[in-house]
């Protein structure tokens, strides 16, 4: 009998899930693989329609969330839950609180692997920084049965952590597509930090899914001024975003060595 596998992906904002994870999430949802979403924030720092307007935190926020859950049905994510932690102050929230929330939604999926952004943070954003180290810590806290979580649930060790990690090919076709990415923390300017080529273990086909990742992102309409220029791009450009999607495997208990994976589910099949 084929086993049941669970994923979850521990990301920080609205419309992370599609633009950066979409193409996996939707290829393992129409094979079969049970998926899950935890969203550190509702975004509710993001602008508000296609010119950009800016609203009330709050009204942002609860916009932002209608758009995540639409985008997760497209996507047949099975389940969504947000931490409602600020946009923009991720890195501001007492670690302890936020790994045991996390720890007690891994406890409470049990997945078999889990994916986040790596340490970079894509391009330097503090938000996704702040979500890859909590999540880090939570795959520990999880599978250790000293470590009590707030609802006091029974540990679950994932088998397998992944990373984002896309390569410079990606980060150019991405910014050539809509905008150069830069996230401005305390003055000084970062950018896209693509791996290199030989850091990256795991490379996933979603060629046939990129029509499903687009209008995932699609449902983001509150974003739409960033996303425009994605409206005019050839499907041969479509497909060369959203075709492939790269990790890096951060932990396993189950394989390694250097051979690139084409499975996240790689050593548990």
């Amino acid at each position: 009998m084929t086993p049941k596998f669970k994923l979850l992906a521990v990301l920080a904002h609205p419309d992370d899930e599609s633009l950066g994870f979409g193409g996996t999430l939707a290829k393992y949802a129409a094979e079969g693989v049970e998926t899950h979403l935890v969203t550190a924030t509702r975004g509710e720092r993001g602008r508000l329609g296609s010119q950009g307007k800016t609203a009330e935190p709050a009204e942002v926020g609860r916009v932002r969330e209608a758009e995540l859950r639409a985008a997760a049905a497209v996507l047949g994510i099975r389940d969504v839950s947000i931490l409602g932690y600020p946009d923009g102050a991720l890195d501001q929230v007492d670690a302890l609180t936020a790994l045991s929330a996390i720890t007690g939604h891994i406890r409470r999926i049990r997945p078999d692997v889990i994916v986040t952004f790596g340490p970079e943070g894509a391009y330097g954003h503090p938000d996704h920084i702040a979500i890859a180290q909590f999540t880090t810590a939570a795959v520990v806290c999880a599978g250790d049965c000293g470590y009590v979580d707030a609802d006091r649930l029974p540990a679950h060790r994932a088998a397998k952590l992944y990373y984002m990690a896309w390569r410079s090919n990606k980060w150019k076709a991405y910014e050539a597509a809509t905008r150069k990415l830069t996230s401005v923390v305390d003055g000084v300017p970062r950018h896209v930090a693509p791996w290199p080529d030989w850091a990256v273990t795991t490379e996933i086909d979603t060629s046939a899914f990129w029509p499903v990742v687009w209008k995932a992102v699609c449902c983001h309409q509150s974003q739409i001024s960033s996303y425009e220029p994605l409206e005019r791009i050839s499907a041969e450009r479509h497909k060369a975003l959203w075709g492939s999607q790269e990790f890096y495997r951060a932990y396993s208990s189950v394989n390694g060595g250097r051979n690139l994976e084409t499975d996240l589910f790689e050593g548990l099949r």
